[in-house]
């Protein structure tokens, strides 16, 4: 059929006609390759993004003319979105149902067959079109006569208008409607959230109806051949006699196995004919169109029609097996199947996820903080979660908000959830690098420590010992215990993790605080460790009760003797990381929190310490109120407390050039990297060097062995990112620590901004939260900067970002382009940022 001069873009879908999906949207292209693939596709006509916006403004559209190009046929009206997953207003079907063609159908099918046409039509027209009240416009079960009488009666009463009988009349003001809802306020909100531009365009095809209902066997159903879950192979899908469109999947009544089963009749059964060709369909799509696809036909007296196909809706893990699938099989190329997955759904298969069919029951909506999910009982303290892991119970540790002494906590737990916080919260943070799920920021919650109770933003009470479930993909907590998938790290993730690291041009390592955690940067690849906080290693209580003698002591050599107590559990933490990372390099940060931080915050607390370290609670008191800063995270802490108590940083290093000399003894040469925390001029890098230099001279005197280190900075401050110049004249190596100098840049903590940062996000305040996304303009600049004067300075400089927004795509870019060495993230989040940094460099292979 060729273009109607008056509606541009309406045009009959055949092989050669003009279909893009940028001007007829997804749809209506699919429904052309089906044709040039000789499906058995009705007659189908499209109308382009420019026509539908054009019906909007009120333009007439020419529907006689389509209306009379498909004969007396019933006709269907589908959207076409240029992206599927944007959505678009609902199908209405049998458009041209009136009083002649009701009784014509009657005759020709049966009154039930002719009936259930004419009310589903109606139904569909009075609710989407006419937007009357749904209630009263039920289908019922029986389609009589009557039934049919009582819904045009119900129709003429709301409207004061008999139903529409003029066919192209019912199709003009079908068009109109849906044209009108796609730019209506509402649904541009709901495609935006989904990722559609605030103008993109719909376009509609009208296509005619294969019933679906009548004599002989006729109905309607889907079929897909993998499992949208697993990506395994598996015929999939329902079949409903006398049916249309999708009702095989919202009607469980009656619906028909599609493979032979000998619970009950199939399709495969019934019309073996019709199942012999959709599987064949299936398999010319999965080649041709180069996808596993969901195809929704329709039979009419034993004819099978394609109506549609989609691509399979899929988990994560699916859609990794799916792509290796056809890689292997070469249908899609290697670098395809990398661009084929979402770099963060990666996440969904490393940890234990909700089975997505299974009961969710939430009572609290919070932030998501680090991906999977658990079920456990409710604990409130650290205490409490390791009493509990030694009665082998899981739990869930649930808090305010966290501080370092609840990472022993952390470590017992199964799960973490907080009232306060954000994506770079304390708890947020060390849960994704322990791998646990955690959800932050769960403000309508109420935790109360002394009765042991969460009471919920439902007003449910729950106390401590109840089993919750923790949703760290979603955001959620849950009633009791969910049923679980378990993690996917099978074959096809395996070589999917292959292929990105024969692509991957820039480095990728793992922030790594423990052994445990080395141990899960190794097993997901990682290139070395980019970031071990060596403040964790000073949680287990028995190194705490001597990091707490050291803190109350009065003397350098006081202070220096509790320390030497610490040596040696360091040497041998480092010297297990050095083993684990074979050879691989280590970057080290010297201790970086102010040393109230090790220290009871509560009275129960500090009676306790009072007794261990035989003082009266007074003393422990004033010392605890003596450290207390009025905003600690710009005070005393980092390189400030190194040169402040300079026996911490000497102990640092003589564990770590210790274990270097050791670990290269037992195995491949240590080059360790030690890193400064917290710089802000280039004089702190001098002092902090010259006692580093100091404490390796003496132990390759002491050990007989010589070795060598690199010294480098954390560039944390908007000052070091500016003097990044000076400060690279002594340091070998700049890592950019994302967090707190996003934190310094905005004057922003980065632990209370969760309370309003949704709302300026809303507002516009922000395009994103710039904790959980870096801002490549402000903070980003600063980066750029202190890459360019570092490089000037001294051009072997290293670089690298080592904050959480070293797993984000969208930072892998701006490093990729910036010219750094590498990223650093959270053990978990490695195989991610390895896939996005893959697919930069196979989408701008030229660096």
């Amino acid at each position: 059929m060729q273009q109607q001069s008056n509606i541009p873009g309406f045009t009959e879908i055949t092989q050669a006609a003009p279909i893009a999906n940028n001007t007829h949207g997804g749809r209506a292209k699919c429904l052309q390759r089906l044709i040039r693939l000789d499906m058995p596709v009705p007659k189908t006509l499209a109308l382009s993004f420019d026509a539908v916006h054009a019906i909007a403004a009120g333009d007439p559209a020419n529907t006689e003319a389509m209306i009379d190009s498909f004969g007396d046929a019933l006709v269907s009206v589908r959207p076409s979105s240029q992206d599927p997953d944007w959505g678009g207003p609902g199908a209405i079907l049998n458009i041209g149902m009136n009083t002649r063609r009701h009784k014509e159908l009657a005759q020709e099918l049966g009154d039930a067959a002719a009936n259930a046409l004419y009310l589903r039509f109606i139904q569909a027209f009075a609710v989407h079109v006419a937007r009357l009240d749904p209630d009263m416009f039920d289908l019922p079960d029986n389609p009589t006569s009557e039934a049919l009488q009582d819904m045009l009666h119900a129709y003429q009463d709301e409207t004061d208008a008999e139903f529409p009988q003029d066919p192209a009349k019912q199709l003009s003001d079908v068009l109109r409607s849906m044209a009108r809802a796609w730019e209506g306020t509402t649904a541009r909100l709901l495609r935006q959230a989904k990722g559609a531009p605030a103008d993109a365009g719909l376009g509609l095809i009208v296509q005619q109806m294969a019933l679906g209902v009548g004599k002989g066997e006729c109905g309607s159903g889907v079929i897909q051949f993998a499992d949208d879950i697993t990506g395994m192979p598996r015929i999939k899908g329902r079949y409903l006699s006398q049916s249309q469109g999708r009702d095989a999947l919202t009607q469980e009544k009656g619906a028909l196995y599609l493979t032979h089963d000998d619970r009950g009749p199939s399709l495969e059964d019934l019309c073996p004919d019709c199942f012999a060709k959709l599987k064949q369909y299936g398999e010319i799509s999965r080649q041709r169109l180069r996808e596993e696809m969901q195809i929704e036909f329709t039979i009419s007296k034993n004819c099978l029609h394609i109506l549609d196909a989609v691509r399979i809706p899929r988990r994560s893990r699916a859609a990794v097996r799916i792509a290796v699938t056809l890689a292997k099989d070469g249908i899609i190329s290697r670098e395809e199947a990398l661009m084929r997955i979402e770099p963060r759904a990666l996440s969904e298969l490393l940890h234990h996820q909700i089975d997505p069919e299974g009961p969710r029951d939430v009572f609290q909506q919070g932030i998501a903080a680090s991906p999977g999910a658990a079920s456990g009982r409710i604990v409130f303290s650290a205490n409490a979660a390791q009493a509990s892991q030694a009665r082998g119970e899981d739990c869930i540790l649930v808090r305010r908000e966290t501080t370092p002494e609840d990472v022993r906590g952390m470590n017992a737990a199964v799960g973490v959830l907080t009232a306060k916080g954000g994506m770079t919260s304390h708890a947020a943070v060390i849960a994704r690098g322990l791998g646990l799920p955690c959800v932050v920021g769960a403000m309508g919650m109420e935790v109360d420590r002394r009765d042991k109770t969460i009471t919920a933003e439902d007003g449910r009470v729950f106390k401590e010992g109840d089993v919750i479930t923790i949703d760290g993909t979603a955001g959620q907590a849950l009633a009791g215990t969910a049923e679980m998938l378990e993690p996917a790290l099978d074959g096809a993730f395996r070589q999917l993790m292959e292929w990105a690291d024969h692509a991957c041009d820039i480095g990728i390592r793992a922030n790594a605080d423990t052994p445990a955690d080395a141990r899960i940067a190794r097993k997901f690849n990682a290139q070395g460790i980019g970031l071990c906080r060596t403040e964790h290693m000073f949680f287990e209580q028995e190194r705490l009760t001597v990091m707490r003698e050291m803190i109350f002591a009065d003397t350098s050599e006081d202070r220096a003797e509790a320390l030497g107590q610490l040596l040696p559990m360091q040497r041998e933490d480092f010297v297990e990381l050095f083993g684990i990372m074979q050879g691989k390099p280590v970057c080290i940060r010297l201790l970086d929190p102010p040393l109230h931080e090790f220290l009871p915050a509560h009275r129960e607390g500090q009676r306790e310490l009072a007794e261990a370290l035989d003082l009266p609670v007074s003393d422990v008191t004033r010392r605890v109120d003596a450290l207390r800063e009025y905003n600690p995270m710009l005070g005393m802490r980092g390189v400030r407390l190194g040169i402040t108590v300079p026996e911490i940083y000497d102990m640092q290093a003589r564990a770590i050039f210790e274990a270097t000399v050791i670990a290269s003894k037992n195995g491949a040469p240590v080059v360790p990297e030690i890193m400064i925390p917290l710089v802000s001029a280039t004089h702190e890098v001098d002092l902090v060097k010259t006692r580093v230099d100091a404490v390796a001279a003496a132990v390759r005197v002491e050990q007989g062995h010589d070795f060598d280190y690199r010294l480098g900075v954390m560039v944390e401050t908007p000052r070091a990112a500016l003097r990044a110049g000076d400060i690279a004249q002594n340091a070998a190596f700049l890592s950019f620590g994302t967090n707190d100098l996003t934190q310094m840049t905005y004057g922003m903590s980065r632990d209370d901004a969760g309370r309003f940062m949704s709302n300026y996000v809303q507002q516009g305040v922000f395009p994103e939260d710039p904790f959980h996304m870096l801002d490549t303009e402000g903070v980003g600049e600063l980066l750029t900067i202190g890459a360019e004067r570092g490089r000037a300075a001294r051009k072997d400089v290293v670089l690298s970002i080592c904050g959480e927004h070293g797993g984000n795509p969208e930072s892998i870019a701006f490093c990729r382009s910036a010219g750094f060495d590498y990223v650093s993230c959270s053990p978990y989040r490695v195989p991610v940022a390895r896939l996005a940094a893959a697919q930069l460099a196979v989408e701008i292979p030229d660096r």
